[in-house]
C-alpha cells in the first residue's frame, strides 16, 4: 500500500511536466465560477502515535502500545468549494470514514503480547484552503492545507483502550485537477495529523479494573492517517 501511495504521489507531481505541448483547453472558464460542487470517494490508512509512560503495575508489569499493522479503510463525502482568488479556493468537505487500527500491547519483561482491533466510523468536516498553480492544458496541480474536526460514532466499552468521541486533525496534501469533457477528475493525496489526546482516561465502564493498567500506561495518543481521494466535480 505504501508503494502505491508513493507511486501516485510521484505521478501527481509529474503530470504538469507531461503536458508541456499546448493543447485546446477543455472547459476553460470552469474555475471562475463562484461555487463548485461535487462528491468524492477514497481509501485511507489509520495510525495512532502513542506516548508510553512506562507505568509499572503492582505485580511488576510494564505495558507499551503501538500500531504494528495498517489496515485499509474507505471514505465518501461531498465537496463544496468557493472561489476566492485566481489561485486560492476554500473547501468544505463533509465526509464519512470507515476504518480499522490494530493496536499491539507489549509487556516489557515477559514479552507477552495482546492485540486489540479498533474499528472506527466517524464523521469529519474538514475546512481546507486550496492553492493552485497555473493551468497547463488540461492539468492544474495544487496543494491543500486545513483542519478537520472529527466525531467518532463508535466508542465500544470493555476494551483495553477507549478513544474519545472528538478529535481534531491538521491536514496537508497535494493533488491535480484533470479537466475532462463532462466533469473534472481530481486525484489527491492527503496527510492528516491529530493535535489532541484521543485516549479516554475516565474508564468507569470497566468491570475488570485490572484492565485499567493499559490506560494508565499511556500519557497521550494522537491520530494520524494517509488518504488517497478521487473527487468528481
Amino acid at each position: 500500500m505504501k508503494k502505491v501511495l508513493l507511486t501516485l504521489t510521484l505521478l501527481l507531481c509529474l503530470l504538469p511536466s507531461l503536458a508541456q505541448v499546448q493543447k485546446v483547453q477543455i472547459r476553460p472558464y470552469i474555475d471562475q465560477r463562484r461555487f463548485h460542487y461535487g462528491f468524492f470517494i477514497g481509501v485511507h490508512l489509520q495510525d495512532m502515535e502513542f506516548v508510553n509512560n512506562g507505568f509499572v503495575t503492582e505485580d511488576g508489569q510494564a505495558w507499551f502500545m503501538d500500531v504494528n499493522e495498517y489496515l485499509p479503510g474507505f471514505q465518501v463525502g461531498v465537496l463544496g468549494e468557493m472561489y476566492l482568488h485566481k489561485h486560492i479556493a476554500a473547501r468544505l468537505l463533509p465526509s464519512l470514514y470507515f476504518g480499522d487500527r490494530k493496536v499491539v500491547f507489549k509487556e516489557a519483561v515477559t514479552g507477552e503480547r495482546r492485540y486489540m482491533q479498533m474499528r472506527s466510523c466517524y464523521v469529519s468536516v474538514p475546512v481546507n484552503f486550496k492553492f493552485a498553480a497555473e493551468r497547463v492544458n488540461n492539468f492544474r496541480p495544487y496543494v491543500v492545507a486545513g483542519a478537520a474536526p472529527i466525531f467518532n460514532l463508535t466508542t465500544p466499552k470493555q476494551k483495553e483502550l477507549r478513544v474519545n468521541t472528538f478529535d481534531m486533525q491538521v491536514e496537508i496534501g497535494l493533488g491535480c485537477d484533470i479537466y475532462l469533457p463532462f466533469f473534472k477528475l481530481i486525484p489527491e493525496l492527503k496527510f492528516c495529523f491529530g493535535v489532541v489526546d484521543i485516549i479516554n482516561k475516565n474508564r468507569n465502564d470497566l468491570t475488570d479494573k485490572y484492565m485499567y493498567r493499559f490506560t494508565q500506561s499511556v500519557d497521550r495518543a494522537t491520530s494520524r492517517s494517509i488518504a488517497l481521494t478521487f473527487y468528481f466535480e
